[in-house]
């Protein structure tokens, strides 16, 4: 088991920055591409960022693209997602994921191949 923890949500106003961290511990953190995904009220849960196992790789949704930034430190166990020029519409919970498998050579959108998951951090944008 990978036991995941996100910080570092928060309200903020349009056009801010938020920098969301979550910490693995359980599983070698550095085998496994990371991922984040959100979920609004009434909304399926959506991919937002993902990067590869030894960092070498992101991918972001079209929606984020230019204004979030994946990143990791496998010697702290950590993944990281920096939002800047925040919008209303990326409030929701926001989820940290490891996928299921060691070493995937691709990173995965979806959600169903990550098997570990946070429980969340709330980001409320006003606006």
């Amino acid at each position: 088991q990978m036991q995941l923890v996100e910080s570092g949500g928060g309200l903020v106003q349009a056009g801010g920055s938020l920098r969301l961290s979550c910490a693995a511990s359980g599983r070698t953190f550095s085998n496994y591409n990371m991922g984040w995904f959100r979920q609004a009220p009434g909304k399926e849960r959506e991919f937002v960022s993902a990067i590869s196992w030894n960092g070498g790789s992101t991918n972001n949704a079209a929606s984020v693209k230019g204004r979030f930034t994946i990143s990791r430190d496998n010697a702290k166990n950590t993944v990281y997602l920096q939002m800047n020029s925040l919008k209303p519409e990326d409030t929701a919970v926001y989820y940290c994921a490891a996928d299921g498998s060691q070493f995937r050579s691709g990173i995965v959108q979806t959600a169903a191949v990550y098997d570990y998951w946070g429980q969340g951090t709330q980001v409320t944008v006003s606006s």
